[in-house]
């Protein structure tokens, strides 16, 4: 071998063993991992709460670690959001990384006067947060939100807040949102957005005590000006019916007026929801048309579809109507009108718009036609199964 080759080859040694190292890399094992990040707003300071996920119970979702806790959450406030999280850095012992957060959720009092626009801005321009991230709003306390953990002590990752659409196919009373979707919504007609809220549940109990969930109770209503107000429990119940996402609903219904006659459970499915609005003498009102199909899986008695249908009929218009003037009460376009108005007919909506939204009042929907495809009494007849 030459001379000329042995260096070469020296060379790229030395190279190979250069670039072998990776110094600048922090060990996974010495960073901290946000999950999720609460934000409220008192005394003129923003309340900053980051949830830190353990990744002990992460690995194995099936059997986690009942010894180690799920989770931790720091606090600390800040004339801005991003004073109140530096604070937090100072009393963390490992570099923090933010790709893996997954929610945000806002306090009543963190949306209000457009203290949420600030908060909205700060994890979009962050390089290390992504755009699909859950966003969500409460009127309980933050930290208690926060530190409830999923059912049967599962991995934090499993959690209502960071996975939504884990129960959407048997209940979608409210769609989840994301930042991104968020962020087009305030910033198009109606320039309003449903925000799911979400509040404590204490309906779970073990062999030993009693412990808590998180539940989807409504929405609340943001605007590019601030806060609006909430729209809760059974008089949110129409924004399910009036979404084409709705995977699966129940509405409960009583086929005639005899106190003493059991009620009735139906699941919804297959939603087709359509809304045309209509022009008249520069005043707009709106059609709704739905379709879906309905399953009965327990009742009692003799009855027949046509009855189904015309009791499931008037329900869904009333939970509409409920939710859409609840919406009204506090001067919020909850079904979102203005923007079918301004994809129809962007000229009238010109006309007719006022800060970016149509004036709405309990006449503006002018008709709602419920069409039920199917009627399926499940994996039996009509008639009943057991039989006095």
């Amino acid at each position: 071998m030459s001379q000329k080759n042995i260096v070469l080859i020296i060379l790229m040694l030395t190279t190979t063993l250069l670039l072998s190292g990776c110094w600048d890399v922090t060990e996974p094992q010495r960073m901290y991992y946000v999950q999720g990040v609460g934000v409220d707003y008192k005394d003129n300071e923003y309340i900053a709460y980051i949830q830190i996920m353990n990744f002990a119970n992460v690995a194995k979702t099936e059997q986690s670690n009942p010894q180690a806790s799920p989770t931790e959450v720091g606090k600390a406030t800040g004339k801005t959001i991003e004073e109140a999280i530096y604070k937090l850095y100072r009393s963390m012992d490992q570099e923090v990384f933010w790709g893996h957060m997954t929610f945000l959720l806002f306090s009543e009092k963190a949306m209000e006067s457009e203290h949420a626009i600030p908060i909205i801005d700060t994890f979009l321009r962050f390089r290390e947060t992504r755009y699909h991230i859950w966003v969500y709003c409460t009127q309980d306390p933050i930290e208690e939100v926060l530190l409830v953990s999923p059912i049967l002590e599962k991995s934090p990752t499993a959690t209502k807040l960071s996975n939504p659409k884990n129960t959407a196919k048997q209940e979608s009373f409210v769609e989840p949102v994301n930042l991104r979707e968020l962020v087009i919504g305030l910033n198009e007609p109606n320039h309003e957005m449903k925000v799911p809220m979400v509040s404590i549940n204490k309906d779970w109990e073990t062999a030993e005590d009693s412990r808590t969930e998180t539940t989807f109770a409504g929405v609340g209503i943001l605007s590019k000006n601030g806060f609006k107000g909430f729209i809760k429990g059974n008089t949110a119940r129409g924004i399910e019916w009036m979404n084409d996402a709705t995977q699966q609903g129940e509405i409960t219904i009583k086929l005639d007026n005899n106190e003493d006659h059991d009620y009735l459970t139906v699941d919804i499915k297959k939603l087709d929801v359509r809304v045309k609005p209509i022009v008249r003498n520069n005043q707009v009102k709106f059609e709704v048309v739905i379709k879906f199909n309905t399953i009965l899986n327990g009742f009692k008695g003799e009855i027949t579809p046509r009855q189904v249908r015309k009791k499931v009929e008037e329900e869904v218009k009333k939970e509409i109507m409920a939710t859409f003037e609840e919406g009204l009460n506090i001067n919020a376009d909850v079904f979102r009108l203005s923007e079918y108005l301004y994809r129809d007919n962007v000229k009238v909506w010109k006309r007719l718009e006022k800060d970016g939204k149509i004036p709405l009042t309990k006449e503006s929907i002018s008709k709602i036609n419920i069409h039920i495809n199917k009627v399926s009494p499940g994996r039996k007849t009509f008639e009943e199964t057991i039989t006095e």
